[in-house]
């Protein structure tokens, strides 16, 4: 099944910034349950984007895969406005690229674990800051030394044309970018002009239904599907939140498999569609 999900969180902490201890992430016990249940339901693969400023916490991780029997996939690079780290305003952009560079392909904080993806970077809603511009240009660099992928965060959807032209203006392979949290925007259209682009979009951002029902997610991902753009999707859950875990009342991660994949294939998506999105497309997106 070798199922992967692109844009997951085992440990993050933007509780400072948003002052809630409920954005503290850090029920290792309860996260390595629910990832059990994720193997049996063929995940053998996570993306994790908790990059720099926001929590990373590589033995964590490792502790957390050991025991899951899941491998999971580390990344590099900063965050968005007002979570990133005071390195990004004092350091140039080609020093901030090397740090990804050495961390792609030296190690993380002197440690053999490397990273694999540079992400999540992302924009501020409706808007890209002088600081996230200067962020994404650093993760360019970074991308044409290496080739490792970029997976990106749009607030609520917007923005995400802007990434892509900025990256197409850098000389970005648009087929190793992934546009994050495109669900959001609940906007048919608006995705379908990213996905014309040649880049990779994600729904990414399932089940969390105070932004937007699941119902008009399968609708458009069914619809999107049905017209030829299931190579270029990939999906995860974003869960960010203790109470987004199962333990608080939350869908916690399976839900991706017990509840909306169903939905899915009662619209008529086939498996072999699905396996596209979960499987097929993150192995040329990663080359796993």
């Amino acid at each position: 099944m070798n199922y992967t999900m692109m844009h997951e969180h085992m440990f993050i902490d933007l509780s400072v910034i948003k002052k809630s201890d409920d954005c503290r992430l850090d029920c290792k016990e309860e996260t390595i349950k629910e990832l059990k249940e994720l193997y049996k339901n063929g995940v053998r693969n996570i993306v994790e984007v908790t990059n720099i400023g926001i929590g990373r916490d590589i033995k964590y991780i490792q502790e957390v895969a050991k025991e899951s029997g899941i491998n999971i996939l580390i990344s590099t690079g900063y965050y968005k406005e007002p979570f990133l780290p005071k390195e990004v305003s004092t350091k140039t952009i080609e020093e901030l690229a090397e740090k990804m560079i050495e961390e792609i392909t030296i190690g993380i904080d002197g440690s053999e674990i490397k990273a694999s993806i540079i992400g999540e970077i992302g924009t501020s809603k409706d808007k890209m800051t002088e600081l996230e511009k200067k962020n994404f240009m650093a993760s360019a660099i970074a991308h044409l030394k290496t080739g490792v992928p970029i997976t990106t965060h749009t607030t609520l959807g917007t923005c995400g044309m802007e990434q892509v032209e900025l990256f197409n203006k850098l000389g970005i392979n648009l087929k190793k970018v992934i546009i994050g949290h495109l669900d959001l925007s609940g906007d048919e259209e608006y995705i379908e002009l990213i996905l014309k682009t040649g880049v990779n979009i994600e729904f990414d951002t399932i089940g969390k239904l105070s932004y937007l029902s699941d119902e008009i997610r399968a609708d458009i991902l069914t619809s999107l599907i049905n017209k030829g753009w299931e190579e270029q999707i990939v999906l995860s859950m974003d869960i960010t939140r203790k109470s987004h875990m199962q333990y608080l009342g939350g869908v916690g991660y399976n839900y991706l498999f017990d509840t909306f994949i169903p939905m899915l294939i009662e619209r008529g998506v086939t498996k072999k569609s699905i396996e596209k999105l979960l499987r097929d497309n993150p192995n040329r997106i990663l080359n796993i």
